[in-house]
């Protein structure tokens, strides 16, 4: 009596594109939606965020080393990322400005903590701030990239009440490539960037 084997063929596992949850969702719904709601020709035409970039800016205090410091634990705590201090590429007498001198620190973002890094802060950090209406409509230059202001690092979870005792504020730019504004302001929505409703 001979063997006989049983050929069981393994089933093919499923495959779904992962990673942070906003790249997934622009990826699979948004950019096509938007190509329908904008009227675009071509799929290459949708807007897309390319980096985001927060910077703290030392102003006044240019010479305070334990700020830098402080400033500098900020963005690397809220972003994962270490930051990039930034120096006066000029000497400025009016404002008491030498050449060299530190004027703030940056972070720049791309790729998975991109994605990561807006979806808290539309999802966990602007819903932290008080009486909050929604974000600014007038915020968009000329390139339709969006700067959005925060007067101090409090409202980031990621930061311990010792490390927010010396507040600052910091702006945070979301890089656009789009065509004009209105499309740059339909991408930030469709990734729930909540608006200030109009007439308020």
């Amino acid at each position: 009596m001979s063997d006989s084997k049983t050929t069981v063929k393994a089933k093919k596992p499923v495959v779904s594109e992962t990673g942070a949850r906003l790249k997934v969702q622009y990826n699979t719904t948004i950019k096509t939606a938007l190509k329908t709601e904008l009227g675009l020709k071509s799929i290459s035409e949708v807007p897309k965020l390319t980096k985001i970039v927060v910077n703290v800016g030392l102003g006044k205090a240019k010479d305070d080393k334990k700020l830098m410091e402080i400033a500098n634990n900020t963005l690397t705590r809220i972003t994962g990322q270490k930051p990039i201090e930034r120096v006066a590429r000029m000497s400025i007498a009016t404002f008491k400005l030498r050449e060299g001198s530190k004027i703030g620190t940056m972070v720049t973002l791309r790729g998975e903590r991109m994605y990561e890094f807006m979806d808290r802060i539309i999802n966990i950090v602007l819903p932290r701030l008080r009486d909050f209406h929604g974000v600014s409509n007038k915020s968009f230059d000329a390139q339709g990239n969006y700067s959005l202001g925060m007067r101090d690092q409090s409202v980031f979870p990621e930061l311990s009440f010792e490390e927010t005792s010396t507040p600052h504020g910091l702006q945070i730019n979301f890089v656009i490539e789009a065509k004009e504004k209105e499309h740059a302001k339909a991408l930030l929505e469709k990734f729930g960037m909540p608006f200030m409703k109009e007439g308020k």
